[in-house]
């Protein structure tokens, strides 16, 4: 991650990913393949390594006698190695990589995915700024971060990155190499001495460019070739032509500086950090859905158990009956209404356990990459934790809440980082508007060598030269002799400049538009952190109320139930108070779960989650947990004697 700063320590931390990942066990995307000292690596395509789709071994260590026994800690370690939405987020962070490697060559960002994916169902998550909606680009995620959106009349093209024009930073050589035969027929023969010009030539040229950040631009040309002909007035035989120039530009007005030219590796790492604080926010998405579905499971658990009980006392208060009935002091009605009451807790029951059936199945689904283990599917799913209730509910300062979550909150990360790329394409923009002006200069030479000709016969006739054979030796050594150079100025001024305005004045609304979703974000965020506390707030005083309705229902039924023993009841008042007490159980179970959930959210929205749970970053960026999360708050789960099941309903069916 990037706010790992000491070199030795990020070096190492690769190693660890490398050794630990096989799927990242790769070069740094960051940097090309080198030349040497294979000259032909970087033209060969990298393989990236296909997903690891099997589940990571810890779940089979949680499988007792055929039930997966999990705690909320192992469930998340669980969600960290094997959560799909992670393993599809993971990728986020070597392809935003491959853009920094593209922009140092001078080309244009392709964008980063940004958004969180969910596509694992089930243990909703409220609102993450304004994250909370699946994207519809690579992987579930959104948009490309500076790429094209799709607005209301089609696509949208932003202008992040506008500037001037780039050279390539990567060097690039070019090469023309050939032979040519021409044979013309002459309607003069004067000048060539001959009726049909037969002429061979063999070219070798070569170019080497390169663009420079500086707005610099370098050019060597080397042109070589040799030629042969049948004309009596030609003084060579072969002739042999040899010049090199080497050109320089420098861009004076419009793309001087290296702000416009590295404008592309800016925005580039800037989205790497964009990725990496977007990877985070994924963890915290997903880690805060995985426990929501573990405290479903835990009240579709208890309220399962509630059920049974419930079913217990209807069968207990039916036999009951049906004795007092035999020995003449109750009548057939009461045991009628008795009846009526364990259907009515029997079709509860199926409820409850059906229920329960598919939180496991939610939950199995989101710690594991699949359930093709036999033994895995066939396992029920038992929480062995339970949330602890604090005395006295702590009450932070709510400025206090609010200054945390504005310095935690990913999502605004993300924003104000944005913000740097729309400031720095706003200046490119303004780079942009200048006239293009060049300075440009060229120095080279030229050289010619060859052998005479042995059929040369000078036009008009006289004596022939003596001149010494040559070679292409003879020609290289001679350049520097006939030197050629020039200095100037290349200018470029769209008269009216239309394009170049609207991009400039398009990145500075974009800019201000930013600045304005930076400061709604903060707007937003002190009303989740309020709203997020009043909920526990509300949430602890429904359970603290729905406890003592239990705990009244309880002793009202026990009194109901000893009054009837004595004969000062009835049946119907005892039904009522077995109603009672089961609703007031629903009341503590539902109160419950909300005010885990509620407890959850209020992390979420102070950006405290992965700090409060002790999640390592590094662990989740491999897949691989070395560091177990712990959440505060926890108790054992009590045990509970298991119920028998309904008749005709399956306890635990096989997935």
């Amino acid at each position: 991650m990037r706010f790992l700063q000491t070199p030795a320590l990020c070096r190492l931390m690769l190693i660890c990913v490398c050794l630990v990942n096989p799927v990242f066990a790769q070069q740094d995307y960051t940097t090309s393949a080198s030349i040497f000292p294979n000259v032909i690596r970087p033209y060969e395509p990298r393989h990236v390594p296909a997903p690891n789709m099997a589940n990571s071994s810890r779940v089979n260590q949680l499988i007792e006698d055929g039930k997966l026994m999990l705690s909320l800690n192992d469930a998340l370690t669980l969600a960290l190695e094997n959560n799909l939405d992670l393993v599809i987020a993971r990728y986020n962070l070597p392809i935003a990589d491959t853009d920094i490697l593209r922009t140092k060559s001078g080309a244009a960002t392709r964008g980063v995915n940004t958004g969180i994916v969910q596509n694992t169902p089930g243990g909703g998550v409220g609102s993450i700024g304004n994250s909370g909606i699946a994207g519809g680009g690579a992987g579930g995620t959104s948009a490309a971060s500076g790429g094209a959106g799709t607005g209301a009349a089609g696509i949208v093209s932003s202008t992040l990155g506008v500037g001037p024009p780039l050279d390539s930073f990567d060097p690039i050589f070019s090469s023309s190499l050939g032979i040519q035969h021409t044979q013309t027929p002459e309607a003069n023969t004067v000048f060539t001495g001959v009726p049909a010009l037969a002429q061979n030539t063999g070219s070798a040229n070569f170019t080497y460019t390169q663009g420079f950040t500086s707005g610099t631009l370098l050019s060597i040309t080397l042109d070589n070739s040799r030629i042969t002909s049948n004309s009596i007035r030609t003084f060579l035989v072969p002739q042999l032509n040899a010049n090199y120039l080497i050109q320089l530009r420098q861009h004076v007005l419009q793309g001087l500086g290296f702000a416009p030219n590295r404008r592309y590796i800016m925005i580039a790492r800037n989205n790497r950090e964009i990725v990496d604080v977007a990877f985070r926010q994924q963890i915290i998405f997903t880690v805060t859905q995985i426990e929501n579905l573990y405290w479903n499971l835990v009240s579709a658990y208890e309220d399962l158990t509630a059920k049974q009980r419930a079913l217990a006392l209807a069968q207990q208060l039916e036999a009951n009956n049906r004795r007092q009935l035999q020995v003449g002091t109750l009548a057939q009605i009461d045991v009628v209404n008795a009846q009526a009451q364990v259907a009515s807790a029997q079709q509860d029951v199926i409820i409850s356990q059906t229920t329960l059936q598919l939180q496991e199945l939610l939950m199995k689904n989101a710690i594991t990459k699949h359930e093709n283990n036999p033994a895995l599917a066939a396992a029920a799913v038992v929480p062995t934790d339970r949330l602890q209730l604090p005395t006295v509910e702590p009450v932070e300062p709510i400025q206090d809440l609010i200054q945390e979550a504005l310095q935690r909150r990913p999502e605004l990360a993300q924003a104000r980082i944005d913000l740097t790329n729309r400031r720095i394409s706003e200046q490119s923009a303004r780079n942009a508007m200048l006239p293009a002006l060049d300075l440009v200069a060229n120095y080279g030479g030229a050289s010619l060598a060859g052998n005479l000709n042995p059929n040369y016969a000078p036009l008009g006739g006289g004596s022939v030269p003596t001149v010494p054979s040559s070679g292409f030796t003879d020609a290289f050594t001679s350049l520097s002799q006939n030197p050629t150079y020039f200095v100037g100025f290349n200018i470029n001024i769209p008269i009216k400049n239309r394009a170049a305005q609207a991009d400039q004045i398009r990145s500075e609304l974009e800019y201000r538009q930013a600045e304005v979703h930076v400061q709604q974000l903060q707007n937003q965020i002190g009303i989740d952190v309020r709203n997020s506390q009043f909920t526990v707030q509300q949430n602890r005083a429904r359970v603290d109320a729905a406890t003592q309705q239990r705990e009244y229902a309880a002793q009202v039924l026990d009194a109901e139930q000893k009054k009837l023993a004595q004969g000062l009841s009835t049946t119907f008042n005892v039904l009522q108070d077995m109603s009672n007490l089961a609703t007031a159980e629903n009341n503590l179970v539902a109160a419950t779960a909300a005010y885990a959930q509620s407890k959850l959210q209020l992390q979420v929205v102070t950006g405290r989650t992965l700090d409060d749970l002790g999640i390592s970053i590094a662990d989740a960026e491999t897949g691989n947990v070395n560091h177990a999360p712990h959440v505060p708050g926890l108790q054992p789960a009590a045990p509970v004697q298991p119920a028998q099941p309904v008749q005709g309903v399956q306890q635990n069916p096989q997935h």
